[in-house]
């Protein structure tokens, strides 16, 4: 069982007279997570699992507070909402359980943020704590072996991911990631009114697979698509990532007049749901693209590690016109750490231009070596 940072940052939060919204894509562990809370908090609780058509039909229809605690029961003292971003009106009906029995914990789950936040936002205002669930952690990984265990499997997870499916079953991590990504990546999108062709999600996700590390274009992207305008593709996009498929990192430009201003990225929050699109399984030895693996893996870890430590820095890249670049900065109290990722231990030279326009940075190269320090704790930076 791999320990998930995240029980312990909500059991804090349980009896606290608040709400708490779980959200992550399918299949990242909220489930497994949930029940293991459950397990801990030993208090009578109700599960109700809004993806069966039963429980689903009765939290729909259920309009009155009446209803909704009849439905809940007397004894309950945590009720658990899975999948609640089917249910219409969930922020409403979340609230009306919260307002008329506020010593209720109540739990909701999401693995969209398409209609879940949306729909909570204004109703659960100060009454919500919202968790987000990813794919499993490096850092959990090494808490719940060791950190040489850790990275005896650092190969397999730039290849397959870490969805825990794909981590528990080693052998299997190919079937298991076809299965992902063929019955639940784009199931919470093509639910929504409008989206009627999941070939055009695949062609947008392949095309974003293979340019991983590269700048995105929309008009290219819709040639490459095809009978798809710039503006769907901005629309499939946003729907991506609000699926927690994908994220963006837009470019820094402040300072001067030649520096990318518009520029932006896309990452996958799992290297194996990229793999999985570009059916590309080999070993990273025989990989021409090793350095894109890395960089989404690194990514990926840092945004895990950052969220779970409750860190929000504003997140770029930098590039100019003439080629000068940067792949990560973070921006935190006013302080700029910029770092280049690389596979082996080589050196590298910031642009000076960089350097130049922004005195207040520090800089790190991140490699095989030393990546440790930078997805789990705070780095050690180097100027």
């Amino acid at each position: 069982m791999i320990e998930r940072i995240l029980l312990d940052k909500i059991k804090s939060q349980c009896f606290k007279n608040k709400v708490i919204i779980l959200l992550g894509a399918r299949q990242v562990g909220k489930t497994t997570l949930l029940k293991k809370l459950v397990d801990t908090l030993k208090v009578n609780t109700k599960w109700l699992n809004a993806d069966e058509a039963d429980i689903f039909n009765e939290l729909s229809t259920a309009n009155t507070s009446t209803r909704l605690l009849q439905l809940i029961g007397n004894d309950t003292r945590l009720v658990i909402i899975d999948e609640a971003q089917q249910i219409s009106d969930i922020g409403l009906k979340l609230k009306l359980l919260h307002d008329n029995k506020p010593e209720l914990q109540i739990i909701a789950t999401g693995s969209s943020a398409l209609d879940l936040l949306n729909s909570t936002n204004e109703p659960l205002t100060g009454r919500k704590r919202t968790f987000y669930l990813y794919p499993v952690s490096y850092q959990e990984l090494v808490n719940s072996s060791n950190n040489l265990e850790a990275r005896r499997t650092l190969e397999n997870r730039l290849i397959f991911g870490s969805y825990p499916e794909v981590i528990n079953n080693p052998g299997n991590e190919k079937e298991i990631l076809i299965e992902i990504a063929q019955s639940y990546l784009y199931k919470d999108i093509l639910q929504v009114e409008g989206i009627r062709k999941s070939s055009h999600l695949e062609k947008l996700l392949q095309a974003l697979a293979f340019q991983v590390g590269s700048e995105v274009n929309y008009h290219e992207l819709s040639k490459t698509i095809g009978n798809i305008d710039n503006n769907t593709v901005e629309k499939y996009l946003d729907l991506l990532e609000k699926t927690y498929v994908i994220y963006k990192l837009p470019s820094l430009s402040r300072n001067l007049r030649n520096e990318i201003k518009k520029g932006k990225k896309y990452y996958f929050y799992d290297n194996g749901i990229r793999n999985v699109l570009i059916s590309n399984y080999s070993p990273i030895e025989l990989r021409f693209d090793k350095g894109a693996l890395w960089e989404n893996f690194l990514l990926s870890e840092r945004m895990k590690a950052n969220h779970y430590q409750s860190k929000f820095p504003n997140t770029y890249f930098w590039r100019t016109h003439d080629q000068a670049e940067i792949d990560f900065i973070e921006e935190q109290d006013g302080i700029l750490n910029a770092f280049e990722f690389k596979w082996k231990d080589t050196k590298v030279r910031f642009p000076d231009s960089f350097l130049k326009a922004y005195p207040n940075h520090q800089t790190r190269m991140v490699n095989h070596g030393n990546f440790e320090t930078f997805i789990g704790d705070d780095p050690e930076i180097k100027v």
